[in-house]
């Protein structure tokens, strides 16, 4: 196992960027999924997108207390209700901020199988859901955020 270092705003253009989709799930992804799941368990994260370890493709991982789960290619197809709640991330270290998102989604994509997955989840998990997916599209809760503080 490797656990990666996690990119830090202001240190790297990436996280600024719109990652690119996985076309083919071979070994060397296979590898980095696992890898980018021991990394979030490592700094005692909730989600981690490729982009915070400076690779540019759609892939993250998540485990919210319900288990793992590896999604490439992950694309939000519904969203209802609105919720707001405090965010942090491994990537802007020392702020929080208050973000408004869907309540309620439903996501699809690919598991590390290549097989088609879709999950619907609300509350906690669907902010997770979201925050990690934004960062494939270079955008930071930070952009999102009112009342940001340093912590």
């Amino acid at each position: 196992m490797a656990v990666y270092n996690v990119v830090v705003v202001d240190e790297s253009e990436v996280l600024r960027k719109k990652s690119k989709e996985v076309v083919n799930i071979n070994d060397n992804i296979k590898k980095m999924v696992k890898n980018m799941a021991e990394t979030m368990i490592e700094f005692k994260g909730v989600g981690l997108a490729a982009p915070q370890i400076g690779i540019l493709k759609r892939i993250i991982v998540v485990d919210y207390g319900e288990g793992l789960i590896e999604l490439i290619n992950p694309l939000i197809t519904s969203a209802e209700g609105e919720q707001t709640g405090v965010e942090g991330c491994l990537s802007v270290p020392g702020i929080t901020g208050e973000v408004k998102r869907a309540q309620k989604i439903t996501v699809k994509g690919l598991n590390k199988d290549a097989l088609q997955v879709e999950y619907e989840i609300s509350g906690f998990p669907a902010v997770v859901f979201q925050h990690e997916i934004d960062h494939l599209d270079g955008v930071l809760f930070i952009d999102r955020a009112s009342n940001i503080k340093k912590v």
